[in-house]
């Protein structure tokens, strides 16, 4: 009977895991249901050829007024490019650029049968560096790679191939694998997860000068994850919300975006005269 027992739990314990590593990209890439194409006077919508999709890549551009930055931003988990709205406008007030890339899967790049996975994010990413690097001189002297919550991993991949000058991170995490691990603890997630964002292991090769910006009371990525994350950066600075929570840091702290912009604005700065 023992045995029978064991048995039968066995075979449900077996069949969660099964469960979850075939729905974990839905967890973790819940794209909003509805597209919508954001349309702001003096900014473009790029479409780029992603190499790594079926369809193109999207990305928002407000340019820098002259001698200024340029923002690279990745966004976060359940959100696209017209959700970027507020965050490019506070920029463009400060006379930077902001640059928003969007995922396979996600809004208008959805299309084409598209889904999200670790590295066609990367692709789409580095697709868009291409084209602001490139075609549109931007250097990366003058170019901040920025990023919230799921989009802390694009940026540091990026920064990791040394794509910015700086880096910012909004409710960054080690890793994918550490954030199931803690939210699904009788689970081996760490060995399940595919999409793994290990910015921890890439910390070490990221020579820029990073912002980490956390809530104390975030629910979602524990700030003690964060800043297991933050201690692994050689140059850092980091800004705390207290009892602030995952979706809401913008709405509690208005020094969350002030601090983001002065941050970037010193990768504009002309370097000092020669004696």
């Amino acid at each position: 009977m023992l045995f029978i027992v064991v048995g039968v739990l066995a075979a449900l314990y077996f069949a969660v895991v099964c469960f979850f590593w075939a729905v974990q990209r839905s967890i973790l890439f819940p794209a909003p249901a509805r597209a919508e194409r954001p349309a702001l006077a003096g900014t473009e919508i790029w479409q780029l050829a992603n190499p790594a999709s079926p369809g193109p890549v999207h990305a928002w551009y407000a340019p820098a007024r002259e001698g200024m930055p340029t923002v690279v931003h990745f966004h976060g988990n359940g959100e696209q490019l017209s959700t970027q709205a507020p965050l490019l406008n506070r920029h463009r007030q400060a006379g930077i650029g902001f640059l928003a890339v969007e995922y396979p899967g996600y809004g208008l790049s959805a299309a084409g049968g598209q889904s999200p996975t670790e590295e066609g994010i990367y692709a789409a990413a580095a697709a868009a560096l291409d084209e602001l690097q490139g075609r549109r001189g931007v250097p990366v002297s003058r170019t901040v790679l920025s990023g919230r919550s799921l989009g802390t991993g694009v940026a540091v991949e990026m920064a990791r191939r040394g794509r910015g000058a700086r880096l910012e991170l909004v409710s960054p995490y080690p890793s994918i694998a550490e954030i199931a691990a803690d939210r699904f603890p009788f689970l081996p997630a760490r060995l399940l997860v595919r999409d793994r964002f290990d910015s921890a292991s890439k910390a070490a090769d990221v020579h820029a000068p990073v912002l980490v910006i956390y809530g104390s009371a975030d629910e979602e990525i524990p700030a003690a994850l964060t800043l297991r994350l933050a201690a692994r950066f050689a140059i850092i600075e980091t800004y705390v919300v207290a009892a602030g929570r995952h979706n809401s840091l913008f709405d509690q702290d208005p020094g969350v975006v002030t601090r983001l912009l002065a941050f970037a604005a010193r990768a504009g700065a002309a370097p000092p005269a020669a004696p």
